[in-house]
């Protein structure tokens, strides 16, 4: 593993495992708080390296669709998982209420102020 890769690999997970319960983010997102915008499509393979157990269900993509084909088993788990946490999920779309604490989540992608 190249150092690039572990440093990413290690951002990524960094941000994955601290979205809060009833919160998703998107691969690009999760790739611009990490430090790496427009690595948006690394994001998912950094997950998949990690030996850390990730709340990979609150990763969606960036129309807030789930991340899997609607006929999959990963995208029934993964919209179990999301409505267990509180979030309502659509037509496979993640529908966005208000956060108790909004800025948890700016805080997250955009650094504290």
């Amino acid at each position: 593993m190249s150092l690039f890769q572990a440093q990413f690999d290690e951002a990524v997970c960094k941000i994955v495992s601290n979205i809060p319960i009833g919160q998703v983010m998107a691969y690009g997102e999760i790739a611009k708080a990490a430090g790496y915008p427009r690595h948006a499509r690394m994001v998912s393979k950094a997950m998949s390296r990690s030996d850390k157990k990730l709340p990979w269900h609150r990763v969606v993509r960036s129309d807030r669709s789930l991340a899997f084909s609607s006929d999959s088993q990963a995208f029934i788990t993964q919209k179990d998982l999301l409505m267990k946490e509180g979030i309502v999920v659509l037509k496979g779309k993640v529908i966005i209420a208000e956060p108790e604490s909004p800025d948890d989540l700016d805080a997250l992608i955009w650094g504290p102020d």
